[in-house]
C-alpha cells in the first residue's frame, strides 16, 4: 500500500509540474514531500515564484477521487491553512469527477487529476481543463458496482428510491447476502449518493447512479436471438404475453416495447422482450424465423433474474421495469438514446 501511494505521488507531482508549466511567468523554486507541522502532513509543499511574490501551494494526494475522498482532502486542506497562512490548497487523485471538482471549487481548493482534467486559481494564475473522461473506469469498484448480484441492489434503490432500508431488508428485497449489501452501501457512499436516516440509509442521488449505470451497461450482456415474423409487431407482441401466461414462462416486454406503453409517443419497429430460459420454444410455438440480419422481433435471456424486478402489466402484457427499459434504450443504437431521455423525463424522474 505504501509503495503504491509512493508511486501515486510521484505521479501526482509530475502532472502537477506539467500543469504549472502552462504559465510563463509561474517557477517552481521550492518542492519539499511529507512536510509535517501543527500535527499535520501535507504530501507535497511547493512554493512558486511569480512576477511579483511568492506563493505557496499544500497538496493531498489520494488514490481515489471519489466525493467522499474528495470531501476528507478538502478538509484536510483547509486545516493547513493554519500552518501555512495564505497557502493554496490543491487535490491530486488519479480522476476527479464533476461532483468531486464542484466540491473542491465551492471550498476555494485547487485539483489536478491523471486524466487531464484541472482548475488552479490563484494570484494571477487561472488554468482550467474539464470534460477529459476516466481512463480508469473498469477499476474494481466499477466492476463490483454494476457486477449482476450487485445490480439487483441498484433495481431496488432505484425503483424505490424514496424509501429508506435497513440492510437485512434490502437484502431480502434483492435476494443477495449482507455483504453484498454492505459492499454496495460503501460503494454508493464513497460517491455520497446516499444518505442516512433512523430508518435506515437511502438513494439521494438516483440520476447520477442511473447515468454511472447506463454508461457502463448494455443490453447485449443477456444472450440475444434475432427473429422475423410478418405480423405486426403489437399482434406478437400480444401472442408472446399470452403464450409465455399459458406455459408459465417469465418474461418481460423491454426496449421501445416497453416504453411504448409508459409513452405512447413511441414509434418503433423492432419488439424486444426478455424469455426466461425457453426463448427457443417460443420462438418456435410464434413460428419466428431466426434471421440474421433485418429482424423485427429481440429476444433475450437475462443475464440475472434482476432485470424481472419491478416489472408491471399494462393491458394484461407485462412490461420491465422504467429502469431496466431505460437501460436497454440507453444501449441500443439508433433512436434508443433519444427514446431513453423521453422515458426519463416523462416516467422516471417524476417518481423521484
Amino acid at each position: 500500500m505504501k509503495n503504491k501511494l509512493w508511486d501515486m505521488e510521484n505521479k501526482a507531482e509530475n502532472v502537477l509540474r506539467a500543469c504549472l508549466e502552462k504559465v510563463p511567468f509561474v517557477r517552481i523554486a521550492l518542492l519539499s514531500r511529507e512536510v509535517g507541522g501543527g500535527g499535520l502532513r501535507a504530501d507535497l509543499v511547493i512554493t512558486l515564484a511569480l512576477p511579483d511574490s511568492k506563493q505557496t501551494l499544500v497538496v493531498d494526494v489520494k488514490n481515489n477521487g471519489q466525493p467522499r475522498f474528495t470531501r476528507e482532502a478538502v478538509n484536510q486542506l483547509m486545516r493547513y491553512r493554519e500552518v501555512y497562512p495564505g497557502s493554496y490548497g490543491v487535490f491530486i487523485a488519479p480522476y476527479i469527477s464533476p461532483q468531486s471538482a464542484e466540491i473542491c471549487t465551492k471550498d476555494g481548493i485547487g485539483y489536478v487529476d491523471l486524466a487531464g482534467n484541472c482548475r488552479l486559481s490563484f494570484n494571477q494564475v487561472y488554468i482550467e481543463q474539464e470534460g477529459k473522461p476516466n481512463p480508469f473506469a473498469m477499476k474494481r469498484d466499477l466492476r463490483s458496482l454494476y457486477s449482476p448480484k450487485a445490480a439487483r441492489v441498484l433495481w431496488v434503490l432505484l425503483s424505490n428510491s424514496m424509501k429508506a432500508w435497513k440492510t437485512q431488508e434490502l437484502a431480502n428485497e434483492a435476494k443477495v447476502s449482507l455483504g453484498q449489501v454492505a459492499n454496495i452501501k460503501k460503494l454508493l457512499g464513497d460517491r455520497e449518493w446516499i444518505s442516512t436516516t433512523r430508518d435506515g440509509f437511502l438513494l439521494s442521488e438516483p440520476e447520477r447512479l442511473l447515468t454511472e449505470w447506463s454508461e457502463n451497461y448494455t443490453y447485449r450482456k443477456s444472450k440475444l436471438q434475432e427473429f422475423y415474423t410478418l405480423k405486426e409487431l403489437v399482434e406478437i407482441e400480444r401472442d408472446l404475453s399470452a403464450l409465455c401466461k399459458q406455459k408459465g414462462i417469465q418474461y418481460a416486454l423491454t426496449g421501445f416495447s416497453g416504453a411504448a406503453r409508459l409513452a405512447p409517443a413511441v414509434r418503433y419497429q423492432r419488439a424486444m422482450a426478455y424469455v426466461g430460459n425457453q426463448i427457443e420454444e417460443v420462438a418456435s410455438l410464434l413460428n419466428l424465423k431466426e434471421v440474421t440480419s433485418g429482424a423485427n422481433v429481440l429476444l433475450l435471456t437475462p443475464y440475472d433474474e434482476g432485470v424481472f424486478y419491478g416489472i408491471r402489466q399494462i393491458d394484461s402484457i407485462c412490461i420491465a421495469s422504467p429502469v431496466q427499459i431505460y437501460l436497454d434504450l440507453k444501449s441500443y443504437r439508433g433512436r434508443g438514446e433519444e427514446t431513453a431521455k423521453a422515458l426519463f423525463e416523462e416516467v422516471i424522474r417524476p417518481t423521484w
